[in-house]
């Protein structure tokens, strides 16, 4: 298609899906806009990151990308702390609104404005060289195997939309605001991001990855912290529930590991990419988050139901002691003493994680090792 038209095709769709959520409230209507914002989402990503790889050189597409990734965290921010306020002040029913205009908005600055570069060689002839070149992605094993691993890292950053949530409401309470907690990530990653990668800029990539996974289990250990603590915290006269200030340093910490991981791991796919082939491995470097999300959303269910399940399923007995508990009027419900388990958890999966990165970058300079020693020999 090229990235222009594919662009303008993702925020169409995205126009149509927000604005069906808008116009409609059953299932069926509701499926077919999800839908068409899955299908439009699934364009934009590898578009944009494959105009940063086209539009950048081998010296500078680490900054390149640390600015694409920037941007992107601005748009999560300024997002959620948007649309926090709209949905509490004007209902519900506005935000699909909000975001059909914010599409329509960037369809509108695709046609007027967007001029990628020269992606005429990116444009397959015929659907078997597409397919072709999917094969060639997902058969390049270093390139996969990364894919895997990092998926670990996702995993746990997903976390702030499937577990974390429910782990503050059902700890805290119903007055703290887990939107507010989950925006914190983005506001690091836009404060650090452009300066970090600029520091590891002479670093191999897989180096600069290997910090981020080491960061990402102690986030998890951070945020299991607060079961260390009775009481509030006092700084500069204000009283902080430990789960808002461990919450807070935790995700603060994986705000900083993707600074290390996300900039990088992207010139790392660009790398892996023939000439042409930029937008199709870009596109499936995204993909380690499919396999992240469908773990750590599932993973996370059975974790809340084992260690800090949903009030409403326990006895009546145990909700009101569950309220009273919260009101700072009744001690801690035995069924929630170990739901700090959950960030344990997630910590081994980060160490697993870890652990594979570092096999990976042994074996990987091992083999190009052999490959430069036979090149200079021949």
């Amino acid at each position: 298609m090229g990235f222009r038209k594919a662009l303008a095709l993702a925020f169409a769709l995205l126009t149509v899906g927000y604005a069906v959520l808008g116009m409609f409230s059953t299932l069926s209507p509701v499926i077919v806009g999800l839908l068409l914002i899955v299908l439009g989402g699934s364009f934009v990503k590898p578009v944009i990151t494959g105009t940063v790889s086209k539009s950048s050189s081998a010296a500078n597409r680490a900054r390149a990308f640390s600015i694409f990734y920037m941007v992107v965290n601005i748009g999560s921010f300024t997002g959620k702390t948007i649309v926090a306020p709209m949905r509490i002040q004007m209902g519900v029913e506005t935000v699909p609104w909000f975001s059909a205009g914010a599409s329509l908005l960037a369809l509108i600055l695709v046609l007027l404005v967007y001029r990628p570069p020269d992606d005429s060689d990116a444009q397959p002839k015929d659907f078997r060289e597409t397919l072709e070149g999917m094969l060639m992605a997902v058969s390049n094993l270093r390139f996969l195997a990364l894919i895997l691993i990092t998926a670990g890292f996702w995993a746990i950053q997903g976390q702030l939309y499937a577990a974390m949530p429910d782990y503050v409401l059902r700890m805290a309470g119903e007055t703290y605001k887990p939107e507010w907690y989950a925006n914190v990530n983005p506001l690091v990653v836009v404060l650090f991001v452009v300066a970090i990668t600029q520091l590891v800029r002479k670093w191999k990539p897989q180096n600069s990855m290997l910090v981020s996974m080491f960061l990402i289990p102690l986030s998890s250990l951070t945020m299991a912290a607060s079961a260390m603590f009775q009481e509030n915290f006092h700084v500069l006269g204000l009283s902080i529930h430990p789960i808002t200030a461990m919450m807070v340093i935790g995700i603060s910490i994986q705000g900083l590991a993707e600074c290390f991981l996300s900039p990088r791991y992207l010139e790392y796919a660009s790398k892996q990419a023939p000439r042409g082939k930029e937008g199709v491995f870009l596109g499936f470097s995204h993909i380690n988050t499919f396999f992240a999300w469908t773990f750590g959303f599932i993973f996370s269910g059975f974790l809340l139901k084992r260690y800090c399940p949903e009030p409403t399923t326990l006895s009546a007995e145990l909700q009101e002691q569950h309220t009273a508990w919260l009101q700072g009027q009744a001690t801690m419900p035995e069924v929630y003493s170990q739901a700090h388990y959950l960030w344990y958890a997630y910590s081994i999966v980060g160490a697993i994680s870890l652990v594979a990165l570092i096999i990976f970058i042994l074996v990987t300079n091992r083999i190009d090792a052999k490959k430069e020693s036979e090149a200079t020999a021949g």
